[in-house]
């Protein structure tokens, strides 16, 4: 018969009987808790949402590269009348033209390099053609002529009438540069109108959206400031 003392305990034999069956227990716990690890790392990457950039014959992308040339340009007429003028709101008008929209360019370059999409692509107006999304708002009547790929983008002065304002000076060249940039403010409002009516990229929809909503109050400003010099 095993021996025991007075206190009527197991002897030191029967106490470390039991430290392997924990030493197993402990690890079955460290392995289920690594399967756990590994199952919701997996069913993460399983319901993550899939992230698709938009290809290089979008409308995400005709738009990113087609509104920078429309800016572009507007910089150009921007630039033109602050060397031609001593007027300081036409000035001041120029300024903020010059500047938003540079900065804005900056913004659409960047969205090609980041979709890893060259600068260069479709011919102008391509992605105007293509069909709004289901129950989006066109944002022009139905009956207007339809874009043609290639053609000039809507609003854009003609080599002529750049040439005509660089000759021109104070309250001449302050007229033309209002109607001129009237009209190029319409055509990028019909651009932004066209791509949020193309979109559900949240980017691009941000920039259209105060694309739109900047160029037509300086529309109405413009017009304004025109009707003060006729």
């Amino acid at each position: 018969m095993a021996s025991r003392d007075l206190t009527g305990l197991p002897d030191s034999a029967e106490l470390s009987a039991p430290a392997p069956r924990r030493g197993r227990a402990l690890v079955i716990v460290i392995v289920a808790g690594v399967i756990l690890i590994a199952l919701a790392a997996l069913t993460g990457r399983l319901t993550a949402p899939v992230i698709t950039l938009p290809s290089t014959t979008s409308a995400d992308a005709g738009f990113a590269r087609d509104m920078q040339v429309h800016h572009q340009q507007a910089v150009e007429m921007a630039m033109m009348i602050r060397d031609r003028t001593d007027d300081p709101k036409v000035r001041q008008v120029a300024y903020d033209i010059a500047t938003s929209q540079a900065q804005q360019s900056g913004q659409m370059f960047g969205w090609l390099a980041s979709w890893n999409l060259p600068q260069y692509g479709e011919p102008a107006m391509t992605w105007m053609t293509r069909p709004a999304l289901d129950g989006a708002e066109h944002g022009h009547d139905s009956d207007e002529p339809a874009h043609v790929p290639g053609e000039a983008m809507p609003g854009m002065a003609t080599f002529a009438q750049l040439d005509t304002l660089s000759n021109l000076s104070g309250v001449e060249a302050e007229r033309m540069f209002l109607e001129l940039m009237i009209a190029h403010h319409h055509g990028g409002v019909e651009m932004a109108e066209a791509i949020l009516a193309r979109t559900d990229t949240r980017v691009v929809r941000d920039l259209a959206t105060s694309i739109e909503k900047a160029q037509q109050s300086e529309i109405d400003l413009m017009e304004e400031m025109l009707a003060e010099r006729q």
